[in-house]
C-alpha cells in the first residue's frame, strides 16, 4: 500500500474545501485525475473516504481519518524543512496564525515585525476569525498558533496565558455619556446607534452575538475597516463604539474620544495563546511564541498605564 505526496495533498484539499472539484484545482490536477487518485485510495484501504452529495463531498469516519494523518505528514515535513534550513539556502519556512480582530489590530503587529525581521525566510499565513472558531481549528490541526480572547473551549489545547485586557465603549465628547465613567451594553442598544468595523470582523460578529443572546440588535450606523476609522467616526459624533483599550490608545486623537467602562463580565477578557495538544512545530515557531509574549507584555503594561 503506496501513497505519495500528491495523494495526501490532494486529500488535504479536499478535506479543506469538501469539494473535489476545487481540490483537484489547488492541487493541480485535472478532474478525472483527482477522482481516480480518490478512487485508487479507497481500493488501497478497502473503505470508502468520501461521500458524493450535490453541492460537494462530504468525509466519511474513514476520511477524517485520513484528512488527520495527511495533515500530520505536511506539519511533519514543514518542521523538517525549516530544521534543515540553518545547512541550506533558499528553503522558506511557513506559519499558520489564527488571530481574533482585537490580536490583529494590536499587539500582533509588532510582534510579527520584530519576527519577521529576525527570520526574512519564513512566510506567515494570517487568518482573522472569532476566537471559537480559531480554537476549534487549531484542535483539527487547520493552524499551527491561534491567538483568542474571552471565554473559549479551549480543552485538548496548549494554553499560554497572555495578559487580560478590556473592551470598552467610546463616545464623543458631545454625547450624554461624556464624564460618566462607565455604561452597559444593553442601555447603550437601546439608545444608541453604533459605529462598527466591518460586519464579517471577528470583534463584530462576537458583539453581535452577545446583542442576540440579550433579545437586542445592534443599530449599526456605519461599518469601516480599521479601529482607528471607527474611533475617527465615533469623534464625529457619528455614533458610539465598542472597542479593545489598546485601539483607543493607539488611535491618533485620543483626546477627541471619551472612554467608558463597561459593566459587562465578558468586556474583561483573558488573551491566550493556543496550539494543537503535542504537535511539533518548527524552531521558528517557538521564536515566534517568544516574540509575542514580549508584545503582549508591553501591550499589557500600556494599557493598564492607560487606565492609571
Amino acid at each position: 500500500m503506496r501513497h505519495d505526496l500528491t495523494d495526501l495533498r490532494l486529500f488535504v484539499n479536499v478535506g479543506n474545501t469538501l469539494s473535489l472539484t476545487k481540490a483537484a484545482e489547488k492541487t493541480f490536477l485535472s478532474l478525472p485525475a483527482a477522482s481516480a487518485r480518490v478512487k485508487h485510495m479507497e481500493e488501497a484501504f478497502k473503505t470508502r473516504l468520501l461521500v458524493r452529495q450535490a453541492t460537494g463531498v462530504a468525509l466519511t469516519p474513514a476520511g477524517e481519518v485520513l484528512l488527520r494523518h495527511a495533515r500530520q505528514v505536511f506539519t511533519q515535513l514543514e518542521c523538517l524543512n525549516a530544521d534543515l534550513q540553518p545547512y541550506s539556502h533558499g528553503i522558506k519556512g511557513r506559519l499558520r496564525i489564527l488571530a481574533n480582530t482585537t490580536a490583529t489590530n494590536s499587539f500582533l503587529a509588532e510582534a510579527l515585525g520584530s519576527f519577521l525581521a529576525e527570520y526574512p525566510d519564513v512566510d506567515i499565513e494570517l487568518d482573522e476569525r472569532i476566537s471559537g472558531e480559531i480554537a476549534m481549528a487549531i484542535r483539527a490541526g487547520n493552524g499551527d498558533l491561534g491567538l483568542v480572547a474571552g471565554n473559549v473551549d479551549v480543552e485538548g489545547l496548549d494554553v499560554m496565558p497572555l495578559f487580560r485586557d478590556e473592551l470598552v465603549a467610546v463616545t464623543s465628547l458631545k454625547h450624554r455619556l461624556a464624564g460618566a465613567g462607565k455604561a452597559r451594553f444593553a442601555d447603550l442598544l437601546e439608545t444608541d446607534q453604533f459605529v462598527g468595523i466591518h460586519p464579517n470582523s471577528a470583534i463584530q460578529i462576537f458583539l453581535e452575538d452577545i446583542a442576540s443572546g440579550m433579545g437586542k440588535q445592534i443599530i449599526q450606523r456605519v461599518h469601516v475597516h480599521s479601529f482607528e476609522a471607527v474611533c475617527r467616526m465615533v469623534g464625529a459624533g457619528v455614533g458610539v463604539a465598542i472597542v479593545p483599550r489598546g485601539c483607543v490608545r493607539r488611535y491618533s486623537e485620543p483626546e477627541t474620544l471619551n472612554i467608558l467602562k463597561i459593566e459587562d463580565p465578558w468586556a474583561q477578557r483573558e488573551r491566550l495563546l493556543c496550539r494543537q495538544r503535542g504537535r511539533d512545530l518548527p524552531r521558528f515557531a517557538e521564536s515566534f511564541i517568544e516574540h509575542v509574549v514580549r508584545a503582549a507584555r508591553e501591550e499589557s503594561l500600556n494599557d493598564a498605564s492607560q487606565t492609571k
